[in-house]
């Protein structure tokens, strides 16, 4: 998928829900991982402006969060939600569907990296219930 393509599947998602303002994705990296046929790394950022959140998805892939600013809310079904902060961690696994994903603030932005393990050419995430 390309960056544009990223970006309006996004949008699209994005719009279907109640948010004060889209996120902003950032391509950082994309690469083939040699070592594991048919799979890619795939780096990005996420900006949250103050209020946003995501609608629910998956990624079908291994996803790994490191918050850079702000605090963000995560919860995938069955587990906890938590909150995090600058320096923290979550994981989502490729069976896994995020049903929050959201800016803890309604004033200040959230900023964080996700690195993505996944199929080469399969979407970035996809719509669930």
């Amino acid at each position: 998928m390309t960056f544009t393509k990223l970006i309006l599947a996004l949008a699209c998602l994005m719009s279907g829900t109640l948010v004060a303002q889209e996120a902003r994705v950032t391509q950082l990296l994309s690469k083939d991982l040699t070592n594991c046929p048919d799979k890619e790394g795939l780096m990005i950022t996420v900006e949250y402006p103050p209020g946003s959140s995501d609608p629910i998805h998956r990624h079908n892939a291994h996803a790994f969060v490191y918050v850079l600013e702000g605090s963000i809310v995560m919860q995938v079904r069955g587990g906890k939600e938590v909150t995090l902060t600058p320096g923290q961690t979550f994981y989502e696994g490729p069976d896994d569907v995020h049903i929050v994903g959201r800016n803890a603030s309604q004033t200040r932005p959230a900023k964080f990296v996700v690195f993505l393990v996944k199929d080469k050419g399969a979407p970035v995430l996809v719509p669930a219930k």
